[in-house]
């Protein structure tokens, strides 16, 4: 027979508490769960009704707070890293060599760093490159303009067609146009599944025989921002829509510098022909999507909102930061995720790639300034089309694999290594342009060095282009102050006459 064993009281005792303790955290943990699950269901149940294409982001606020609130933070214009940033800064003050390689094109007036989508309707009606226009069908910017500026757009697209929404001039649609970048433009209404609402990126899938359907969840993360950033053109020839400054991607050979550069050589396109030079130039936009496809990040997977939209938590929510920035303003939501490296030592890798990139780029603007003003020399020494011809196809060139690099936002840490390379190519197709050109001048009598004008400063390279820009501000200082007010009566009288959302019990 074993003998009877006994536990010592405080044995017991531990075991009583220690089980109160585990019962009281269990019902915390209960508690919470209910707390958040009735949180998340609070939060998301829908308020309002909004229609298919409804432009106007407050509503879709009422419907998703969270996500509205962090959008409104895009109106802060406070951060500036060492290249870049949301505060307002003069492209041209900064590199006033791009006044004179845009010669003759709207850019050589005014070029600000983009604020953020908060200020796009802003920015695009005050900007000088619009002009003054004193009618509906006054210039110079045709309605296509408009396209990726605004939820209007995808309403009206919706009601007209492209090829009609495309027809006419910029100012044809000013008082239609109200509503700065927001929900619409992304998401379904009803399932708030990410959406394509402009045909161009469908229609640039399709010349490259893509179905876009077929995209994934996570490739839907950037292909709504390929949208809008990307490099485009007006296409005038496109059958359906004669004469009409067609909104076109040149994607059919592909998504790269080079095989835009060979549909443009193809289909015989070109934004303008420069002042100085003659040459006939290709103007780049903004090919982001394009360039951050080539670099390492796209190749592991990740997506431009990963970086520029990244998670947040707010109490038991989980969502999407709308507050459309650079990562840099916020290392450890974004770098830090997937990068162990300290704050510091992540920002300095940027600023490193950065900064050689930057030093190329400053070499392609030199030698490209120089193309533009020796071939000016070589036409005034009696140079004929035939002798030109070559060297204006390099300036075509270098100019063209220069503006693909630069006018890209972030272009330098998306892809160093592609931008490398383009600046690399601009810096040989200038320099080769420039032997040519000087192998002209020889043959007029012309051997020694060409002056370069004083183009210190924005303001003394627009001069030497030839621009009045007294004038120029003058007409757009009285055109925010007569044309703009009559814009926004008219939206307010058609915004008036919306269908009111019912609100859900």
């Amino acid at each position: 027979m074993s003998p009877k064993t006994t536990r010592a009281p405080w044995i017991n005792w531990a075991l009583f508490f220690g089980t109160v303790i585990v019962v009281f955290l269990l019902g915390l943990l209960a508690s919470s769960i209910v707390e958040r699950r009735a949180e998340s269901e609070y939060v998301y149940k829908p308020r309002v009704e909004l229609s298919e294409y409804e432009p106007r982001n407050d509503l879709w606020g009422e419907n998703f707070p969270r996500e509205y609130q962090s959008y409104l933070q895009t109106a802060d214009t406070g951060f500036r890293s060492e290249f870049n940033g949301s505060a307002p800064s003069d492209a041209l003050a900064e590199h006033p060599n791009m006044v004179v390689l845009w010669a003759g094109y709207a850019f050589s007036k005014d070029y600000m760093a983009p604020r953020g989508h908060f200020y796009a309707i802003t920015d695009i009606r005050n900007t000088l490159r619009t002009g003054a226009p004193k009618g509906p069908d006054d210039g110079p910017q045709p309605n296509t303009c408009w396209t990726c500026k605004s939820p209007d757009v995808p309403r009206l697209l919706e009601q007209m067609g492209p090829a009609e929404f495309y027809k006419g001039k910029w100012a044809a649609k000013g008082h239609e146009v109200v509503n700065y970048i927001g929900c619409a433009d992304c998401h379904d209404p009803k399932t708030m599944d990410l959406r394509i609402t402009r045909p161009a990126l469908v229609e640039a899938f399709k010349a490259m025989g893509k179905d876009i359907s077929k995209a994934s969840h996570q490739e839907m993360r950037s292909l709504v921002c390929a949208q809008c950033h990307v490099e485009y053109y007006f296409d005038k020839k496109n059958p359906a829509a004669p004469e009409v400054p067609y909104l076109t991607f040149p994607w059919k050979f592909g998504m790269t510098a080079d095989s835009s550069l060979k549909y443009y050589e193809t289909y015989g396109f070109t934004d303008f022909t420069h002042a100085v030079s003659k040459a006939p130039i290709l103007k780049a936009q903004h090919p982001d999507y394009e360039v951050f496809m080539t670099g390492i990040h796209a190749q592991r997977g990740v997506a431009c909102a990963d970086c520029h939209m990244p998670y947040v938590r707010e109490g038991g929510q989980k969502f999407t930061s709308h507050r459309i920035t650079s990562p840099l303003s916020n290392i450890s939501g974004t770098c830090q995720v997937s990068h162990r490296e300290s704050e510091e030592a992540l920002r300095n890798n940027v600023y490193e790639r950065q900064r050689k990139v930057m030093e190329l780029r400053n070499r392609a603007e030199t030698a490209l300034v120089r193309a533009h003003v020796e071939a000016r020399a070589a036409w005034e020494a009696g140079a004929t089309e035939e002798e030109m011809k070559n060297s204006l196809q390099h300036i075509r060139h270098a100019q063209w694999y220069w503006d693909y690099a630069v006018a890209g936002h972030g272009n330098a840490f998306h892809s160093p290594v592609e931008v490398s390379r383009l600046l690399g190519l601009s810096v040989s197709e200038a320099n080769e342009a420039r032997l040519l050109i000087a192998r002209t001048l020889a043959s007029h009598g012309k051997n020694e060095a060409v002056p370069l004008p004083d183009i210190s400063t924005k303001e003394k390279a627009q001069a030497f282009i030839g621009l009045d820009m007294a004038a120029l501000r003058a007409e757009k200082s009285e055109f925010i102050r007569t044309v703009l007010p009559e814009w926004d009566r008219k939206a307010s009288e058609r915004e008036a006459g919306y269908k009111i959302q019912k609100e859900k019990p």
